[in-house]
């Protein structure tokens, strides 16, 4: 009985988000409100996206900066959304590319070696002023510090989005067997960094 009321909440507060998301996207592609519907759009999803970010490349100003990088891509390519995915999905794809690109950028600038960047990442993790090796939530990040890029988003979409496998496959483009898989082995390599350090 419990699992069918949790199924109808989340079925409907999914129906509300997808309504909201039409009548946002309505005001967006009139002229006379088009800054108000963007502004909405900013409004209801900056703070998920900003952390999903956050976690991809640790640093607040980076994060900020890729932000306003992702939310400038997406007004510049907002008429043509087709709504064959849900407004959110799409807008996680354009960040989770634009993490992965900075972070590809970051390494051929420093041109040092995966795991140099690896160390850099932890690096920057512990400089932040409340951390806390201690704490289960800074050694989780420690951990997700050393995942690849790819395997890093599908553990933040997966874990900390709670995004289901088949918006997951949309976003990364991606089968969402390859996905489990990925999340899997994420989850593996955490659980033994978390044991072993």
């Amino acid at each position: 009985m419990i699992g069918f009321f949790y199924f109808y909440i989340v079925f409907t507060l999914m129906a509300q988000s997808f309504l909201e998301d039409k009548e946002l996207l309505l005001q967006f592609n009139d002229p006379a409100s088009k800054e108000r519907g963007f502004t909405a759009i900013i409004k209801k999803y900056q703070e998920k996206l900003y952390w999903h970010i956050r976690r991809m490349v640790v640093e607040h100003e980076d994060a900020n900066d890729i932000l306003q990088n992702m939310f400038i891509k997406v007004w510049k390519g907002l008429e043509n959304f087709r709504e064959d995915s849900q407004l959110y999905t799409w807008m996680y794809r354009i960040a989770t590319n634009e993490c992965l690109t900075f972070i590809e950028q970051q390494k051929k600038r420093k041109t040092v070696s995966l795991s140099n960047e690896e160390t850099g990442l932890s690096n920057q993790l512990r400089a932040e002023k409340n951390f806390d090796i201690n704490k289960a939530e800074w050694k989780l990040q420690l951990a997700m510090q050393q995942l690849p890029e790819k395997q890093k988003a599908v553990f933040n979409l997966r874990y900390y989005d709670e995004m289901p496998y088949d918006e997951m496959s949309r976003v990364l483009e991606t089968s969402e067997g390859a996905l489990k898989a990925s999340y899997h082995h994420a989850v593996k390599k955490i659980e033994d960094y978390i044991l072993n350090h």
